[in-house]
């Protein structure tokens, strides 16, 4: 149940207020030592919250470092927002409470459902693009954000299936969230181009219709072809396709802040702040005809490394087919 100091319009306020922090990095555990050693000319950082969370360890003492030098941002990866299941607020006690001990510039999670009964799959399902859908998820995000008393950033997921009973595009389901809750959107670049590849629509197409002047953050990433889909696996440096569909999304943002994710494969920090670097090449020139180079590809010789999604709940997916 919402508390009675709900406020749409400050949400939609605090949203409009949220700072433009430059080119940031993931914070991954590989990367400790050497950012307590050097303390690194990035700009600002993001923290996986469920990695933090419910450690009193080292981890937990580290982003409280970082937090007094740089803007840590809190991204998690378990909420569930799309989910039927009831709201884990034990889960949600531990995370406004690190957010409290940090102060991020904002808290974000994705477009997704990780789980039903008490079971999670670990991965980043989507959501039938229904109006029940909607409206359960708008009404989970309002009770979110009252709990934690700050706006929620959702990202757009990468997505390997559809329903065939959706009814609204994913740019319009995450444009009329952000109209009925006052949340904000973190655009997720890399993801934008899977998706599309993997459901033969039109990246710009997508990015076009999304609310730009909503998106606090954008995500950028490396992919695998895996021969009829791509994999969103976070391993690799970014591709030239998700470059220059970034020169798109950073001039209809406005240059929102912007951050590299590797996950996979980690190489050193300077060579992953390298890599984000590379952002300044399409942060100002004009756009091009932009093409999606969206043939087929053979498999790589790498093989791909996603959680498995082989976890399905029958009667939830009985009406969901590969895209």
């Amino acid at each position: 149940m919402l508390s009675s100091n709900y406020n749409l319009s400050s949400l939609q306020t605090k949203v409009a207020a949220m700072p433009r922090l430059g080119l940031g990095l993931g914070l991954r555990h590989v990367h400790f030592d050497h950012i307590q050693q050097s303390w690194p000319a990035v700009d600002w950082f993001e923290a996986i919250s469920e990695n933090f969370m419910f450690s009193e360890g080292r981890p937990r003492h580290v982003i409280r470092q970082l937090a007094e030098r740089y803007p840590v941002v809190l991204h998690g990866v378990s909420l569930s927002i799309g989910s039927s299941t009831p709201l884990d607020f034990h889960y949600l006690s531990a995370l406004k409470t690190l957010a409290s001990e940090i102060n991020p510039p904002w808290v974000s999670d994705h477009l997704c459902w990780t789980g039903v009964l008490g079971l999670n799959t670990h991965d980043l399902l989507p959501l039938p693009l229904t109006e029940e859908a909607f409206w359960n998820t708008a009404e989970r995000v309002r009770i979110v954000q009252d709990f934690l008393e700050r706006p929620l950033i959702l990202e757009n997921p990468s997505t390997y299936l559809s329903f065939t009973h959706s009814t609204i595009s994913e740019p319009e389901f995450l444009s009329n969230l952000v109209a009925e809750t006052g949340c904000g959107l973190l655009l997720d670049v890399n993801n934008v181009y899977v998706t599309c590849f993997n459901s033969g629509l039109d990246p710009v197409d997508y990015i076009e219709a999304l609310p730009h002047d909503k998106v606090v953050q954008m995500h950028l990433a490396g992919h695998q072809h895996c021969g009829t889909h791509i994999v969103d696996t976070h391993d690799r440096p970014v591709l030239p396709q998700v470059w220059e569909l970034f020169r798109l999304a950073w001039q209809r943002t406005g240059g929102v802040s912007t951050l590299l994710e590797w996950d996979g494969n980690i190489p050193s920090f300077e060579e992953c702040l390298a890599e984000l670097y590379k952002a300044r090449n399409f942060m100002g020139s004009a756009i091009p005809n932009f093409v999606p180079d969206f043939e087929r590809h053979l498999v790589e010789k790498s093989p791909a490394q996603s959680t498995p999604i082989d976890f399905m709940v029958s009667p939830v997916m009985a009406h969901a087919e590969l895209l």
